[in-house]
């Protein structure tokens, strides 16, 4: 461990405004360098893990020291995050999971909430076609939550892919004990607590997370009883209990008093299922994402085909003419993702048409080099060849060389605000991912289409993009991941983009400051102190139309193999995480 690396919330701002300001004063062309501005990444000879949690990064370093694989430590991971980071670690949520063997076999498990039987197109409309607001709407309360993914994500990631050396029983421990015996909380989980108006709508929630109003302080035991009781069942009857014991009847049974849509049937036909990866290149380094329901992989590899025909090397990497060939790229793909993307299992995705670099040919050519595009003439593409905000991400590399690339979620910081009760679990409002009105915008303000209606059985729609970036000699070169909603895809961009193009390593990628832009709305979202003034005024003269946002964008967590040595170079980003890389 050590403790000097990691960097407090308030230290990014120091990191950014630090590079900001020498830019100013030094060198006002050049924005910002990461190599004089970031912090080292943590090494470690044999495994790694990067969360946002140091709790969580040390249980799934303590599996590995015990023989387990790095899908045995992802499947504890994941579960100790649902006791220490409650706002997105979960067992009422769902996600993604990609795995890289030693062997070199790569596979996504999809393990997305589905849509309750009772769900359909109009569900989230009132008698006038309106969006519903407020609790019965797909963001806020019971009806808001899809069925819950993780348990049976995490029991086929174990099935197929666990080392065989620890049992489900074991994996589960760490997290039981943590929730019946307490951990110290730490600033960010304090603060995003205090006076939290959204956990006070209901009792459960209210009584577990509030404590009715004596709200926790720094350093406190925070202990989840009803939740320990859970990973109990968990441990005893398995993985089912979650979906037809005891625990499916008591989140049931809560649904059933407050109008929610899950039943036990619904519970009992949830599936996690086994997904081909995505595969493109960059630069002749292969890149290996996430499929649909994802819309990430798709999404990155078109704007990495795009950007691929420029040589951004010859820019610095924060000028305006990098962030401009970005924006025009992130625009052109986000365009598509609204108009194509949904679930492959219900409807046609062009995914082949949309990662072809012949299609990335052809969006460059509307991309002018001096000024903007806007988003009322950049619509949706026409691919070929169809085929079948608060989320969290972390990372696993064991030192066999077998990795896990995770994200997981329960869409809004604390899902629906709702704990289902008896559980001490916290529901997802992933409901909201789907269109609940094709064509009008979500919580992420994202327009999506009608592939992504809302129908029985479906899965919703998502951003998350769980990423494995390989060498030219087809070894693991690093992997990284991300939550923050529809940033999450060009987060990831920018990190893989810093790696490859500006030769930083993770730390550094990870730390730079980030931009965004989704299309609609026609606007560049910056982090505060990410651009400098000269910066803005380019892009400004560009007929960018520049927002500052409030808060810093993601929480990226990455693995880098270093090449000549085989270290592993662990990162947690500073933005938001009380995290830390652990190995060993």
């Amino acid at each position: 461990m050590q403790p000097w690396i990691r960097l407090t919330r308030s230290a990014i701002t120091l990191v950014i405004a630090f590079s900001f300001i020498t830019t100013l004063l030094v060198q006002p062309s050049r924005t910002f360098n990461a190599a004089a501005a970031s912090r080292d990444p943590v090494r470690a000879r044999r495994g790694m893990v990067a969360s946002t949690s140091r709790i969580a990064s040390q249980v799934g370093v303590d599996v590995m020291k015990r023989g387990g694989n790095a899908i045995d430590a992802a499947i504890a991971v994941a579960f100790a995050l649902a006791v220490t980071y409650p706002a997105a670690g979960n067992l009422g949520g769902g996600g993604f999971m990609m795995i890289r063997m030693r062997n070199g076999k790569t596979v996504a498990i999809d393990y997305r909430e589905m849509a309750p039987a009772a769900a359909h197109r109009n569900v989230y409309l009132d008698k006038d076609g309106n969006l519903l607001k407020g609790e019965g709407s797909s963001t806020v309360g019971y009806r808001a939550s899809g069925v819950p993914g993780t348990v049976a994500g995490m029991e086929l990631a174990l099935k197929s892919y666990g080392s065989g050396k620890l049992t489900w029983s074991q994996l589960v421990e760490p997290a039981r004990r943590l929730a019946a015996e307490g951990f110290p909380m730490g600033n960010i989980l304090v603060r995003s607590l205090r006076g939290n108006d959204y956990l006070s709508r209901y009792p459960e929630t209210r009584r577990i997370f509030l404590r009715n109003g004596n709200f926790y302080n720094d350093g406190e035991l925070f202990r989840q009883p009803e939740l320990a009781a859970t990973f109990a069942r968990l441990q005893r009857s398995g993985p089912k209990e979650f979906y037809q014991g005891l625990t499916a009847r008591l989140i049931v049974e809560d649904m059933k008093r407050h109008n929610g849509l899950i039943t036990m049937e619904d519970m009992g036909a949830y599936v996690a299922k086994e997904r081909e990866p995505l595969r493109g290149s960059y630069r002749g380094y292969e890149i290996l994402s996430m499929p649909p329901p994802s819309s990430g992989g798709a999404v990155l590899l078109e704007m990495l085909n795009i950007l691929e025909g420029y040589d951004l090397a010859k820019y610095d990497s924060a000028s305006s003419d990098r962030y401009h060939l970005t924006v025009e790229a992130m625009r052109r793909a986000f365009a598509d993702r609204a108009e194509y993307m949904g679930d492959a299992d219900f409807v046609k995705v062009p995914v082949t048409g949309l990662i072809d670099k012949a299609y990335a040919d052809n969006l460059r050519k509307t991309i002018r080099p001096d000024r903007a595009s806007t988003s009322v003439e950049v619509t949706a593409g026409r691919p070929t060849g169809y085929e079948s905000e608060e989320t969290t991400h972390f990372t696993v590399v064991d030192a066999q060389g077998n990795a896990v690339a995770n994200t997981y979620t329960l869409n809004d910081s604390f899902g629906s605000g709702v704990v289902a009760k008896g559980t001490g679990i916290v529901m997802n409002n992933e409901m909201d991912d789907f269109a609940a009105k094709p064509g009008t915008a979500n919580l992420y303000g994202l327009i999506q289409g009608e592939r992504n209606a809302v129908a029985p059985r479906k899965r919703p729609l998502s951003a998350m993009t769980p990423t494995f970036v390989l060498r030219k000699d087809g070894s693991l070169w690093f992997t990284t991941g991300t939550p923050g909603g529809p940033t999450i895809i060009n987060t990831v961009l920018q990190v893989i983009t810093n790696v490859i193009d500006y030769n930083m390593n993770i730390q550094q990628a990870i730390d730079a400051p980030r931009i965004h832009h989704q299309w609609l709305p026609d606007e560049v979202a910056w982090e505060p102190y990410g651009l400098s003034g000269d910066t803005q005024q380019a892009l400004t003269n560009r007929q960018h139309k520049l927002v500052t946002r409030p808060r810093y964008m993601g929480d990226a967590q990455g693995i880098m193999i270093e090449e000549k040595t085989g270290v592993r170079l662990g990162a947690t980003d500073p933005r938001r995480s009380d995290g830390l890389a652990v190995g060993y």
